[in-house]
């Protein structure tokens, strides 16, 4: 997303001498993307960033197909994850593939022994149930429910929740997570037609800076193993920042919907795209005008991509036995559409009050043993008659 931001204190010009009230110096840093091409970010610590003292325990987390080949559609009933205390604990990828790992996790507590750095993949995180704050090391992002929270890549973070049970569902992008392109011009800035704009994103506020020595713990997901490092400081001790490469929230809330006469294709309903995937928000809607409109989709045939459909609240009009927190898979090359039943039902119906997340990925995705154990085992034969 190419918006200016800043935070706290920087010289007046980048790459230059920028003196602490002692007269020594603050250590500048890049954060950038794609080498030196992408967006990123000059920021400001107290501290070297790179004072390691220590590289203790790997552990291999990196996930495992219980699944690799299917044609089967399935549908996962995501809220019955059992909760775990820690937030990287639990964390369980359900749905894979070499570009993306998705995701669910029912934390029960915020992250204050450690804090936490993805170096492979942004990740996206979307507020099912709950409430908190995002702290990074740029500043503090207040989340609840309805948010995506991108984080991008190599950003060090902590959880502080406020709410003992939290749901949420993450997708990890091994690929740069952005706006879609045609929603903005060719500098960046979001257009009329964009069902969101600038003003419904929330960008890092509150930086607090600590000069702290010590050993502090990050664990580091790299190449699929989560590693353990004690860094000598505290790794927020940035003073000031800028550049256009940070976290920042938006409500699936503010996604304004886009309709027709006629049925609007699910491209309309996109909120973020990747090279290898996208990802759409459903959200309460009026129906298609036309006189002879049916509000409800068309059968059509996943031929490129696997669609994952997250049903977060409401009624979702085209599916029957569909509850909160399930996770319907409808695997690329197998036509799906409405319920029986439901494609005549939604003639004459002026809206609907779904809300929805859809991650549509250009690759097949491998189930873990964790999808399986979430399965219903019957969601393929709900379209017999």
């Amino acid at each position: 997303m190419p918006l200016y931001h800043t935070l706290g204190k920087i010289p007046h010009k980048r790459h230059t001498t920028f003196k602490k009230p002692d007269g020594s110096l603050y250590y500048e840093q890049l954060f950038g993307t794609i080498g030196f091409d992408g967006m990123s970010s000059l920021m400001y610590h107290i501290h070297r960033p790179t004072q390691v003292k220590e590289i203790e325990k790997t552990i291999d987390i990196s996930p495992k197909a219980a699944v690799q080949y299917h044609v089967k559609s399935r549908l996962l009933k995501g809220l019955e994850l059992p909760s775990e205390d820690d937030y990287l604990t639990s964390r369980k990828v359900i749905l894979f593939n070499g570009d993306a790992h998705i995701g669910l996790a029912a934390p029960r507590k915020s992250m204050t022994d450690y804090f936490y750095k993805n170096a492979d993949a942004d990740e996206l995180l979307f507020v099912h149930q709950g409430s908190g704050t995002l702290k990074t090391l740029l500043g503090e992002i207040p989340f609840g429910y309805g948010d995506y929270i991108l984080i991008p890549r190599g950003m060090i973070y902590q959880i502080q929740f406020d709410t003992p049970e939290n749901r949420l569902l993450i997708t990890e992008s091994y690929h740069p997570i952005y706006t879609p392109k045609r929603y903005r011009n060719w500098f960046g800035q979001h257009l009329e037609h964009s069902p969101f704009c600038e003003r419904d994103f929330r960008l890092p506020q509150n930086l607090e800076t600590h000069d702290e020595k010590g050993d502090f713990l990050i664990k580091v997901k790299k190449q699929g193993h989560l590693h353990h490092l004690i860094y000598a400081t505290h790794p927020f001790d940035v003073v000031g920042w800028d550049g256009y490469n940070y976290p920042y929230a938006f409500s699936i809330h503010d996604f304004e919907p886009i309709t027709g006469r006629v049925h609007q294709p699910p491209p309309v309903h996109q909120t973020f795209e990747t090279s290898a995937f996208v990802v759409c928000s459903f959200c309460p809607r009026l129906y298609d005008y036309h006189p002879e409109a049916i509000p409800a989709p068309y059968n059509h045939s996943n031929i490129d991509s696997d669609e994952v459909l997250y049903y977060v609240d409401g009624d979702f009009m085209s599916r029957k036995g569909i509850d909160k927190g399930y996770i319907s898979l409808h695997p690329a090359g197998i036509p799906h559409g409405p319920h029986p039943g439901t494609y005549e039902a939604s003639i004459g119906k002026k809206g609907t009050e779904e809300l929805a997340v859809m991650i549509d990925t250009f690759r097949p995705l491998q189930l873990t043993q964790t999808a399986l154990n979430l399965d219903d085992g019957k969601y393929y034969r709900s379209w017999l008659e």
